[in-house]
């Protein structure tokens, strides 16, 4: 080859290398990105709140009389019913003082109609003036003072009837009675400081939970009085299955913690939940209309914990956008702000995109396990 020609064919060949490096990028193909059209839903925001148990009603048993404890009436950890026999206290010194005022009211009665049949032999004479009107007055204050002395025994032994029915101490309530808390041969009397057994009924129980005051009037906003239903959890966070209802909230907030105590009414009809037992209640405090779900991994969070996401416009051009997250619902962020319904939103291949580049965009389908784990509290989407 003649070395007069060289440069001319470097050149030649350094202008096919130029005319080829732009046709090579322009062939380079946009990264592939899994979006989603972001659609208003319809979501209830619960608070899953710690609470105690406690009984529909209870009872303390205790003796309306003094006396020894004859015997116990009834088995330990079972169900009673209103007016069952508990406990048989020793009914003779009852029985006698009964007896006594039985005999006090005979004699009063037979006063009475000694004194009823001297005023009425005294009434004849009176109107004869054969007797004085002094006479005859004394008469008649006996005869009423021997009335009301009958009335006053017929009291007394009224009292002594219902103290010798008090020395059989009766179930005041229906419900699950606990252990003997006196034993036979004890006595008791009405200063006793201890009951002598302890009634509770719990086929229906309080669960008492503390709510943030702040909080309690998006609960009275969309609570019809009564209706608003609760879901009961375990302290390992399973539902139990029962029925559930909030019934109020406490008018008096704790100073100390700024919480408001609030009841909810439990039908307990397997006797599942027991008085004292720490549970959690999930209620309802808020229901947006129109609120926009994002799935976490679409999220990015900067280092000063700010939340930003990419989106394509309707030509696929990649845009980054701050935007602020609230709950976490179903493995998804609600948005506040940042996102409107209609938007593109790059769920995965966040990391191949750069501002304003184009990107191939693909539907993003949720997991099958997300979808299936579902909590009660998340609802359906429009």
């Amino acid at each position: 080859m003649n070395l007069k020609n060289w440069p001319a064919l470097l050149a030649v060949v350094a202008l096919a290398a130029c005319s080829k490096g732009p046709q090579a990028e322009q062939k380079t193909p946009p990264p592939s990105v899994t979006v989603l059209a972001l659609k208003p839903s319809s979501i209830t925001l619960n608070d899953d709140l710690p609470g105690r148990v406690a009984a529909y009603r209870s009872a303390d048993i205790r003796p309306q009389v003094g006396g020894i404890v004859l015997r116990r009436l009834f088995e330990q950890g079972t169900e009673v019913q209103a007016g069952q026999p508990l406990f048989q206290l020793n009914p003779a010194p009852l029985k006698a003082e009964f007896d006594t005022a039985a005999a006090s009211l005979q004699h009063a009665q037979a006063t009475l109609a000694r004194a009823s049949r001297q005023a009425e032999r005294l009434q004849p004479l009176i109107d004869a003036d054969a007797i004085s009107r002094q006479a005859y007055d004394d008469a008649v204050s006996d005869r009423d003072l021997a009335a009301a002395n009958v009335a006053q025994a017929k009291a007394t032994l009224e009292r002594k009837r219902l103290d010798l029915a008090f020395a059989t101490v009766q179930a005041p309530i229906s419900g699950r009675i606990g252990q003997e808390l006196v034993s036979e041969g004890a006595l008791v009397g009405l200063s006793d400081a201890n009951p002598m057994a302890r009634i509770l009924q719990i086929d229906k129980v309080y669960v008492d939970v503390r709510q943030p005051a702040s909080m309690l009037a998006s609960l009275h906003a969309m609570r019809e009085p009564g209706k608003q239903q609760a879901v009961i959890l375990s302290a390992e966070g399973q539902p139990y299955k029962v029925d559930a209802k909030v019934l109020f909230a406490d008018l008096n907030v704790d100073a100390g913690t700024g919480d408001a105590t609030i009841r909810i009414l439990v039908e307990n009809p397997d006797r599942a939940l027991l008085p004292g037992m720490f549970v959690r209640a999930r209620i309802a405090r808020a229901a947006p209309a129109d609120a926009l779900m994002v799935p976490q991994q679409a999220v990015q969070r900067a280092a000063d914990g700010h939340a930003s996401v990419w989106t394509l416009d309707k030509t696929g051009k990649a845009g980054q956008r701050n935007i602020s997250v609230g709950e976490v619902i179903n493995h998804q962020y609600l948005v506040r702000n940042g996102l409107a319904a209609g938007d593109t939103l790059v769920v995965e291949g966040q990391e191949r995109l750069q501002e304003g580049a184009h990107a191939k965009p693909l539907p993003w389908k949720a997991p099958a396990q997300i979808s299936a784990s579902a909590p009660p509290s998340a609802a359906a989407a429009k």
